[in-house]
């Protein structure tokens, strides 16, 4: 098996063509890290979630890493880092038009909500929709590559 670095060209083909992450955030030096959906435009994710841990630590310390990976089988695989900045965009005021612009681009995927929207256990009605839009402006992205030596 052969590894190499992969350009920033080939790190957005990664990330364009998926659409689930996992996100690592941090608080207190204690790291988290979970699946996550996302959508990709211009140089920021868009993300949505109900309000929980990772918004929690995310209010905390807005610095997170994102990593996206395609598989082609054991030995070829491509896997980008994504390293970035937590920006909540709430429905109203100044982030109203990235709001709705999150939206429109998480609604193009097949149940785009419910990775984010249901939480495990028991489901009883909510009184109030809380449910969080989110944006990581991306400041760095890396990428690696496996390629079997023998293609």
């Amino acid at each position: 098996m052969l590894i190499k670095e992969i350009s920033r060209e080939e790190c957005n083909q990664v990330v364009r063509a998926g659409h689930v992450a996992r996100l690592a955030c941090c608080k207190e030096g204690r790291p988290y890290i979970v699946p996550i959906t996302y959508a990709f435009a211009g140089n920021c994710l868009y993300f949505f979630s109900m309000p929980g841990r990772k918004i929690e630590w995310m209010r905390a310390n807005p610095n997170v890493c994102l990593q996206v990976e395609e598989f082609f089988g054991d030995r070829h695989w491509k896997s980008v880092l994504v390293f970035g900045r937590y920006q909540e965009l709430p429905p109203e005021g100044q982030w109203h038009r990235e709001h709705m612009h999150a939206w429109t681009l998480l609604e193009r995927r097949p149940n785009w909500w419910e990775p984010g929207g249901l939480k495990p256990g028991r489901r009883e009605l909510a009184t109030c929709s809380s449910h969080v839009f989110f944006s990581v402006d991306i400041e760095e992205m890396t990428g690696r590559a496996a390629y079997d030596a023998e293609a």
